[in-house]
Order: structure tokens, then sequence, then C-alpha cells
């Protein structure tokens, strides 16, 4: 999962980004309002963490910005303010609130939230075919046997089959399983995906992982 962390306490930033990598997401992060935008309007994130009171573009002003624009990426507001009105207010733009202090596993909670509304995952199990996978104990399984996958295979899995059936892009894939300032090529992401099938589908009859010639890749029982 890929996420936008924009804040303006150094301290605090920090924190929630090692936290948060910690727990195997991407990172991108931005210290004011300004840079937040840019970043939110050039990539493609799964979630958005933005402070309320941030440098030069409030994170309400931010928020209202990206959905002028049509973006909808879920939004969580981070703030100190914790008046009634003040949460009413936070969420006519975002889609969650929390206030600060807060415990960092309801951070990871809310995010994880977000991520499973956003994509309509209704249940955790995510399947295509005989196979499974589940994004809360990372298990895969194809036939009811189990398949170990690295952590970066894990995610472009996953990612794969959140989309299942339609076509992904190299680039699609840097943008949502890389971070911005990673060194990341069709050659790397060709190497992943080489090898997720041979662990995926080898020794199967039916092929699920489909390399479409001049545009990407797909995953499909079809």
């Amino acid at each position: 999962m890929k996420v936008l962390l924009i804040e303006d306490d150094i301290k605090l930033l920090e924190n929630i980004k090692i936290g948060l990598k910690k727990q195997g997401f991407r990172v991108d992060t931005a210290r004011d309002g300004e840079e937040g935008l840019y970043l939110a309007q050039n990539n493609k994130y799964d979630v958005i963490i933005v402070d309320w009171m941030l440098p030069k573009i409030s994170g309400i002003d931010l928020v209202k910005q990206l959905r002028k624009e049509g973006n909808n990426t879920p939004v969580l507001i981070l703030t100190a303010k914790n008046e009634i009105e003040d949460k009413v207010e936070g969420l006519q733009v975002a889609d969650d609130y929390l206030t600060k202090p807060f415990d960092f596993e309801e951070l990871i909670a809310r995010i994880k939230a977000l991520y499973r509304r956003s994509h309509n995952i209704q249940e955790n199990v995510l399947k295509i075919a005989d196979l499974e996978l589940n994004p809360e104990t990372k298990e895969v399984k194809r036939g009811g046997k189990y398949i170990d996958l690295t952590a970066k295979q894990f995610e472009l899995l996953k990612y794969l089959m959140i989309n299942k059936n339609k076509i992904v892009t190299p680039e699609m894939i840097a943008n949502n399983l890389w971070e911005m300032d990673d060194e990341i090529n069709s050659n790397v992401i060709n190497v992943y995906i080489s090898h997720i099938r041979k662990k995926i589908d080898k020794g199967y009859d039916k092929k699920l992982i489909k390399t479409i010639r001049g545009m990407g890749f797909k995953i499909s029982d079809e």
C-alpha cells in the first residue's frame, strides 16, 4: 500500500513514517500543504494522511482542491482540533478524522479500513480461480497449497489481484509499489513478475498471470 503523509511536525512525521514502513507501507512525505498537493496531484496513492494545520495550504483546503479536481483518494485528517464542530467540518471533505495524540495501532487500523473501503474489498481473502491471498495474514495459497512469497512479491501479486482481469502497466506498478525516490524500471518489474509466475503458475494447467505484449500484465482465469 502506498501512502502520502503530509505533516509539518518533523519529529511526528519521521515517527509515523518509520512506523508505517515497519508495517510494510511505502511512504512519500511532505512538510507543507503546497508540496503535499503537488505530490497528490502527480502521483497515485492508496491513502493520504494530512495534518489540518499546515504551512502554505491547510489540510482542509488541500483536500477540497483534490476533490474539485476529481481526485477521490481516501484521506485521513490528523489534527489537534477535537471539538465536535471541527470533526464535522473535517468529515465534510475528508474520509476519516483522527485527533492528536493518537494510538499508532488505531492509525494503522484506520488506514487499512480506508483502503478496504476504497477498493471494495468486502472480505479479507482475495480470490481468483483456485488462488487465494489474505492481506491480513499475508498467506497465499493455490489449490490449497501454501506459496512462499517475499514481501514485495506479495504486494505485487495483491495489486494484480485487486485489479484482476485488468491490464496493469509497468508504470502503474512502479507508481503503486515503490516510493517516488526509488530507482525502478521495467526490467526489474519483469523479474518480479517472472519470479511470481514461477511460484503461482508452475505445475498448473491454467496459467493465471498473463503478459500483454507492449502493454503490461494481467491476472485472469479466462
